[in-house]
């Protein structure tokens, strides 16, 4: 029996030669909960059982929710943080439970930048018919950018000094030193879908005149120092990743040529994990249907060493699609995430269409398809 790609572990190199190993190439996307009720950005037992049970379904690598590195880069009120000793404290069981049921478990790290003080993006009366940022009256907090603009529908952002750059460069490290005390094998450094790194390195939302803004290497100058910062509290034995949208679809905005440029300068940086998703400045314009952003997986992957681990996410529903990414080496491997949020247990349930070896916890062996 031919053995399935999707199902086959993979290490992830880390700075120190020695790798994190993967039980099979099943990601969980990082996907936004808006479950911090106390609005104190600590995680709660919505996220124990959440990201529980993606260990229970059997997924190699889960990365958290949008973790905000500031209590301003919060998306949401609603979000989680890591910008705290008592965040801190709180993720640590959690990471814990991912691991005593074989997953490992990265933290996305990120700030919203123009996009934050939003109200939560849920359906019904948890929502309570609010969009859009949040007022004073309930709280809403002045927001920060590379350069303001209309791009957002939002309420407007203020244009950060140098002083507040290099002041979120450090927000940036001390939530990484914190992920390393909770536990973390990997972080995720959001630079995608319009948020701030995001606002710094497309020309759309960037029309700065100083050392961030304008050229290609100015653009890229605050993720550059991010992930410098980032690398040097970050332990050599844990994977560092990243998250971009390779391409904002828009003409003369930040395209699949970039990101494969940057993709190999931040190799070059230590990191290793790069996870490819597109668009989050104005507008979506670009294609849609199965797999659709496959395609800027499979460029960044031809553009990269072949020890770097890239994962190909969006609208990647079925195992075959799934293992198909893997087997014509469009990617590393996938990451799912709508179709966890309906069954997390899709990959063990892929594992059974692909007649692999599913990680099934004990307690579930009678549910065994």
């Amino acid at each position: 029996m031919a053995q399935s790609k999707l199902f086959t572990p993979i290490t992830i190199p880390t700075r120190d030669g020695q790798g994190l190993e993967l039980r099979n190439r099943v990601v969980l996307a990082p996907m936004c909960q808006y479950a911090v009720d106390a609005r104190d950005g600590v995680p709660t037992s919505w996220q124990l059982v959440h990201l529980g049970s993606m260990a229970h379904g059997g997924f190699s690598l889960i990365h958290t929710e949008a973790t905000a590195v500031a209590a301003e880069g919060r998306i949401s009120d609603r979000d989680a943080g890591l910008w705290n000793n008592e965040q801190e404290r709180a993720w640590a069981p959690i990471v814990d439970y991912v691991h005593s049921h074989g997953a490992k478990i990265s933290v996305q790290l990120a700030h919203a930048g123009a996009k934050a003080s939003t109200y939560a993006w849920l359906p019904g009366p948890a929502k309570d018919g609010k969009t859009g940022s949040i007022g004073e009256q309930d709280g809403g907090w002045q927001t920060y950018t590379s350069s303001p603009s209309d791009l957002y529908g939002l309420a407007p952002s203020t244009a950060m000094s140098i002083e507040q750059i290099q002041r979120s460069v450090r927000d940036w490290a001390a939530a990484a030193q914190r992920a390393d005390v909770a536990g973390f094998d990997a972080i995720q450094i959001h630079a995608a879908h319009g948020y701030l790194i995001h606002q710094f390195l497309s020309p759309l939302s960037n029309t700065r005149t100083d050392e961030y803004g304008g050229s290609y290497e100015n653009r890229v100058r605050y993720l550059k120092q991010v992930v410098q910062a980032v690398a040097e509290v970050w332990p050599q034995e844990k994977v560092l990743g990243i998250r971009f949208s390779g391409e904002d679809w828009v003409p003369q905005g930040w395209g699949i040529a970039d990101t494969v440029r940057l993709a190999g300068e931040l190799y070059q940086m230590g990191v290793r994990a790069f996870d490819i998703s597109s668009a989050g400045i104005g507008a979506f314009h670009g294609p849609s249907g199965p797999g659709y952003q496959v395609p800027l997986a499979a460029a960044v992957r031809q553009g990269l060493p072949q020890d770097a681990f890239v994962t190909a996410v969006g609208a990647i529903t079925d195992p075959v699609q799934a293992e198909q990414v893997l087997v014509t080496g469009a990617a590393d491997g996938v990451s799912i995430g709508r179709a966890a949020l309906g069954d997390p247990q899709w990959a063990n349930r892929a594992a059974h269409t692909l007649q692999a070896e599913p990680a099934i916890p004990p307690q579930y062996w009678r549910g065994r398809w």
